[in-house]
């Protein structure tokens, strides 16, 4: 097991009963978990590290009462357009889209109060859990501003765009039986870190290349529809059949039934 780094986040290495490796990024930022620049800085540090070496399987959660009331609005204060732009370019390119191009599952865990960018990046994310006391909300209105980090567009393609202006426009909170309904959150669950963790277990034990490959498939379809997808289809899907995983999985199948295979990665 890795040891946890001191500072807002904590980003550990541990291995499942089957020896797969799971990384847990845990926001843990006093009472609030708020995205300031520090937090900022270390959940980037945490992504680079997670890019250079990508686990089975990865988890972010967040220790404390609440999963973050949100951005410290003190990151805003005195910027200029130029400058506000640059900042969502630069929170794109180091946090939400190298977070979901990891090649492994990814799942957010949420039990509780979850706002602005501790919402957008779970949103980023491929599995979202909650408890049944979580609540989501994009609240950027509050400080005349419009959630930058992908929300809107990521709210929309899980629940439709009119359900995304309504959460966004409206900024108000609504629990996880909600988000559950409109298809924003993919399970709710009493005890959510529990879960998340068994569930990123089960994740990592399986076909991590194959996991991959549906990836890469999901982002063509959101990239250019089916069409797209259908045609990068053929060479992500026709390389698993080089992989380890596929070789073996397919003799153990027909050798000695399903739910007999070992997958390594590979």
């Amino acid at each position: 097991m890795t040891e946890p780094s001191a500072g807002p986040t904590r980003l550990e290495r541990v291995t499942t009963a089957a020896g797969a490796e799971v990384a847990v990024l845990t926001f843990d930022h006093g009472p609030l978990n708020l995205f300031d620049q520090a937090m900022f800085d270390a959940v980037i540090s945490d992504i680079d590290d997670l890019t250079a070496r990508p686990p089975r399987a990865l988890l972010l959660r967040a220790d404390g009462k609440v999963v973050s009331g949100g951005v410290d609005v003190h990151v805003f204060d005195g910027l200029t357009a130029e400058q506000g732009a640059q900042l969502w370019e630069s929170l794109f390119a180091q946090i939400c889209h190298p977070l979901e191009a990891l090649p492994c599952p990814v799942v957010y865990a949420a039990h509780g109060l979850t706002l602005t960018a501790a919402f957008e990046i779970a949103l980023a994310c491929d599995i979202i859990v909650a408890g049944p006391k979580a609540r989501f909300g994009l609240v950027e209105t509050v400080v005349g501003l419009t959630p930058s980090m992908g929300g809107p567009q990521r709210l929309a393609e899980r629940a439709g765009s009119g359900r995304a202006r309504e959460l966004v426009m409206t900024a108000d909170l609504y629990d996880a039986a909600t988000l559950h309904d409109w298809g924003v959150v993919n399970y709710v669950h009493d005890d959510v870190d529990a879960e998340a963790r068994a569930l990123v277990a089960r994740l990592a034990d399986g076909p991590t290349r194959a996991h991959a490959a549906t990836k890469r498939i999901v982002e063509a379809w959101r990239s250019g529809g089916i069409a797209h997808a259908d045609s990068v289809t053929p060479e992500v899907s026709g390389a698993l059949f080089d992989t380890d995983d596929l070789r073996g999985a397919v003799r153990t199948f027909l050798g000695a039934g399903p739910g007999h295979a070992t997958y390594r990665g590979r």
